[in-house]
């Protein structure tokens, strides 16, 4: 495929120092290295990059050898983590994909290891073009050097930011097929950037809905916390009802999108999520907000109780912990309704009640549940010191 070297259109002053320190000290030793991915595909379409990921011709070891600061991890996929302070940077070696018979003496090598360990072929290391190929969508496969302002291009991705479009790179039913999570990483991408999803991937990711069971929990967990990170989730939700998504994975919250009422009442409740989370990199905030919001909407449904159980545990993997923390907030909550009740306790019963465990998060969820009065919030504010 046709390699594209241009000057892009991207904001060159936002990128990150280190991340181009690292970039520099490899291209220095004679490595091939570039930023990649969603940093590049960020950039490109005028958004801050929370991260930034780094490509290269060298090997785990040697990346570890020539840049200060770095550790190599995995074994499934071997890349090198590099600290900067409080922040790691990914350095990863260009992937290939792995030739069948590479994939079969992996197999054969397994069993005589008596290996429970899945075969794959995350670690055969390729050129800059196989590395490109290998990856999902065509916005995330360009490499981008930001010590010549140079952009490489093997899939496209730059027309495909030109024109607000998420493209899978190959056959999106078999990609989907390989990976399922192809189709909720899609979803939440086209929301995040305002992209629209090419009509062929579009048709994939609803023919092939069921793929998604396959996919396993801690990595949907992932995806919907994602969901709930984007500037607006709603639309993101709404998508997933209408490809089919839903009724497969979280079929928990199908009465919802079923229901006009219910449906506004839950919408209602999302549109408002930053009331009650401060910190979304914290998944017990980004929960407390969701299952506030279905249990407003299903309240009064016969089926509530099982829906919600099999909805936590089940469907989005809250962790037990997560569970009892959120439940217990939304119980907690009512109990800020009533000053007289606080006045009467002596000051050490006071102080216990300001202590509890549910105080801080049964807060969040008075206000946003309108439980109490601006004047009452004001009080639990100054009395607690919890804003």
């Amino acid at each position: 495929m046709l390699e594209i070297k241009q000057k892009p259109h991207l904001h060159a002053s936002w990128i990150d120092p280190n991340a181009k320190e690292i970039v520099r000290t490899l291209q220095k030793e004679g490595f091939t290295s570039y930023l990649v991915g969603g940093c590049v595909r960020d950039l490109l379409a005028g958004l801050h990059p929370k991260d930034y990921d780094i490509a290269t011709s060298a090997e785990p070891n040697q990346v570890k050898r020539k840049v200060w600061g770095s550790y190599v991890i995995g074994r499934r996929f071997r890349l090198v983590l590099v600290k900067r302070g409080t922040i790691q940077y990914e350095v990863a070696t260009f992937r290939r994909e792995a030739k069948a018979e590479e994939m079969q003496e992996l197999e054969e090598q397994r069993q005589e290891e008596e290996s429970a360990a899945p075969v794959s072929g995350e670690n055969f290391f390729g050129t800059p073009e196989q590395d490109a190929l290998r990856r999902d969508f065509t916005v995330n496969a360009m490499f981008y050097d930001p010590i010549k302002d140079e952009l490489i291009d093997y899939a496209h991705g730059l027309e495909d930011i030109q024109a607000q479009t998420i493209r899978m790179i190959g056959d999106p039913n078999l990609r989907i097929q390989e990976d399922p999570v192809r189709s909720l990483r899609a979803i939440r991408l086209s929301h995040k950037l305002s992209f629209r999803i090419e009509d062929t991937f579009r048709e994939a990711i609803q023919a092939n809905a069921k793929e998604l069971l396959r996919a396993v929990l801690p990595r949907r967990r992932e995806e919907y916390l994602k969901f709930l990170r984007l500037k607006d989730p709603i639309p993101a939700f709404m998508e997933l009802y209408d490809l089919g998504l839903m009724e497969i994975i979280l079929p928990s919250l199908m009465p919802v999108f079923n229901d006009p009422e219910k449906l506004e009442i839950f919408l209602t409740y999302i549109s408002r999520l930053k009331q009650i989370c401060y910190d979304f990199s914290k998944p017990d905030e980004l929960y407390l907000g969701l299952i506030l919001a279905y249990t407003r909407a299903m309240s009064g449904d016969p089926q509530f109780e099982t829906l919600l159980n099999k909805l936590m545990r089940d469907e989005l993997m809250m962790f037990k912990a997560e569970q009892a923390a959120v439940l217990a907030a939304i119980d907690f909550a009512p109990a800020l309704e009533n000053l007289d009740s606080y006045r009467r306790k002596g000051h050490r019963r006071q102080q216990a009640f300001l202590r509890h465990e549910s105080f801080a998060f049964g807060l969040r969820v008075a206000r946003m549940d309108y439980l109490v009065s601006a004047e009452t919030l004001l009080f639990w504010q100054q009395q607690s010191g919890i804003y």
